[in-house]
């Protein structure tokens, strides 16, 4: 994909977390689905898995809650050039602002 457009149009961004916390965290039951065989080729359990080679950035999301990985996602927007503080503020505030009843 990051072939397929110019410098700086993308970004690869991969979220880890291990099996089993992702087990737990799933309240569907899927992968208690794909672990008895119910489900085929599911990644991770029946299926390979390969994470990124060179991701922009890695979020820990068995470590940090949705706030604090959002947060590191607009520090690499920041350090791109991408949005400057300015420009997140206001869409942060038109955000808040268009949520407000």
């Amino acid at each position: 994909m990051r072939s397929l457009l110019s410098d700086g149009q993308f970004f690869e961004i991969h979220v880890d977390c291990p099996p089993e916390i992702c087990e737990e965290r799933d309240k569907k039951g899927v992968y208690a689905k794909a672990k008895v065989g119910l489900i085929k080729e599911f990644t991770g359990i029946s299926a390979p898995y390969e994470p990124p080679e060179n991701p922009d950035l890695i979020i820990p999301s068995y470590e940090l809650d949705a706030r604090e990985a959002a947060e590191r996602v607009v520090d690499l927007i920041k350090q791109r050039g991408i949005l400057d503080s300015s420009h997140l503020e206001k869409m942060l505030t038109a955000n808040v602002s268009a949520r407000t009843y």
